[in-house]
């Protein structure tokens, strides 16, 4: 009888469980994407409980916590941080099959040595467990990232965003190299005209200079992306619904931005022409600077106006978008590629539907220029579970190049998802043991394990062009 998330856990056969151990398990990670908060980094912060450090934050959980009848203010409300890890306890033993479920037990394990299932008997010793290791110096997030054997992390980071966090960092001489990611989202994203002339204002302030015109905004994310690369960013990242080409004159664009920023609502054909002409600048920028291109396609967004409006953004209450993006998507690869502008891009799609489309999509534009210079992202958000990551890895293997892939990415606001690493290369591994001990690929282990060691680590490493 197996034993629940012992040693070989998800490695099903003898190969598996070879190439986990002796390739993949001890691999520095590079999360070249997430969403740690990088002042928490800079003042090396305490967490003084497990609450702060696992539940404010993650819409994950909340969105298990209200689906077990769990009432708001033990999700992002007034309740206590012991009442919150209470009622994340007794939704524990409910998701079940759910990657909450692993991802709980895989952090209580790799970080604080607990193999106790939590369930209400064992909130209590399991909260005052970790709470108690948690205040203590080698607990602090610097050391969480050392313990989980990061070398670097890029966080998301608004244009107008001072990074004076970043800079501390890097000041501080911590081993963890901590780089922002280039988010220019909110520049275009004006259906809501007053708060995207506050934005300008923002980005104006930050740049330090008045933006009066669609060039001058050009020139401010270009002032922006300068220092950004300055501190050592070599990312930018996208999060749209679907991709923008629309065709448009510069004379048009300077219009519909005179427009906007007069206090005029645009129209939807407008709104495209201008999030096309920025996503092609910022596109441009990338290339130009060698950085890489990232582009999150395929979410449905704030569903729930009341929680909306009561709790803002990303609070759980988004889901799997179903538009149509592989005609818009070509099109802006297209008109990147034929400028020869088109940086190395990582895309990622959050309907699954789509993992053919991006997986054939990407062999388009390679160029033979970069190994995998265009990525076919790894599953993302609702996707990067056991189901999602073996149907991203079987779709980019049997359409693409698996072996060139840059593999894994936390996508998380919080220091204790890192183990989200190991999972995803138990997954790997088990993908390949299985085709080795079913004589679909060679039984050479010098050649599987590089090939798992490179997406492990050495594919991104190279692929950012990093020293790490």
């Amino acid at each position: 009888m197996k034993t629940f998330m012992n040693e070989e856990f998800l490695l099903q056969t003898e190969s598996a469980r070879r190439l986990y151990h002796e390739h993949a398990e001890a691999m520095p990670i590079f999360d070249y994407h997430c969403h740690l908060p990088p002042q928490q980094i800079a003042d090396d912060i305490n967490f003084d409980n497990i609450s702060q450090a696992w539940l404010a934050g993650d819409h994950y959980k909340w969105r298990g916590m209200r689906s077990n009848g769990v009432a708001e203010k033990y999700c992002t409300g007034n309740a206590s941080d012991k009442e919150k890890f209470t009622k994340w306890a007794e939704t524990v033993p409910q998701t079940l099959r759910n990657p909450l479920y692993h991802w709980t037990h895989l952090e209580l394990r790799r970080y604080f040595g607990v193999e106790d299932l939590l369930n209400p008997e064992t909130a209590d010793g399991i909260y005052d467990k970790c709470s108690e290791m948690l205040r203590s110096p080698e607990y602090s997030v610097k050391s969480l990232l050392t313990k989980s054997n990061v070398r670097a992390v890029c966080t998301t980071d608004d244009p107008a965003d001072s990074l004076e966090h970043h800079r501390k960092v890097a000041e501080d001489g911590f081993e963890v190299k901590v780089w922002p990611t280039f988010r220019p989202d909110a520049s275009m994203n004006a259906e809501n005209v007053v708060e995207w002339n506050s934005y300008i204002d923002r980005l104006a302030g930050t740049a330090d200079m008045d933006i009066s015109s669609y060039g001058s905004l050009v020139d401010a994310l270009k002032k922006r992306h300068d220092y950004f690369h300055e501190l050592g960013s070599r990312v930018s990242d996208h999060g749209i619904d679907t991709a923008y080409a629309d065709d448009y004159t510069a004379d048009e664009v300077e219009k519909i931005f005179a427009k906007l920023r007069s206090g005029v609502e645009a129209d939807g054909d407008e709104l495209g022409k201008l999030k096309s002409a920025v996503m092609l600048e910022c596109g441009r920028m990338d290339a130009e600077k060698g950085w890489v291109q990232q582009i999150h396609l395929g979410a449905l967004r704030n569903n729930n106006t009341r929680l909306f409006k009561s709790l803002g953004r990303d609070i759980g209450c988004d889901s799997i978008h179903d538009l149509g993006v592989g005609a818009a998507l070509s099109r802006f690869l297209d008109k990147l590629d034929q400028d020869e502008k088109l940086p190395k891009t990582i895309l990622y799609n959050l309907n699954p539907r789509d993992n053919e489309l991006l997986a054939t999509m990407i062999g388009n534009f390679q160029d033979g220029s970069v190994a995998g210079k265009m990525q076919f992202g790894s599953g993302w958000w609702f996707l990067d579970q056991k189901d999602g990551m073996e149907r991203q890895i079987n779709a980019l293997s049997l359409l693409g190049l698996l072996s060139r892939f840059v593999g894994m990415l936390t996508d998380s606001r919080s220091f204790l998802s890192f183990p989200r690493h190991e999972y995803f290369r138990r997954i790997l591994c088990n993908l390949l043991g299985n085709d080795i001990e079913n004589g679909e690929i060679p039984a050479d282990f010098d050649l599987v394990g590089k090939m798992v060691e490179d997406i492990c680590f050495n594919n991104v490493r190279d692929y950012f062009g990093v020293q790490i």
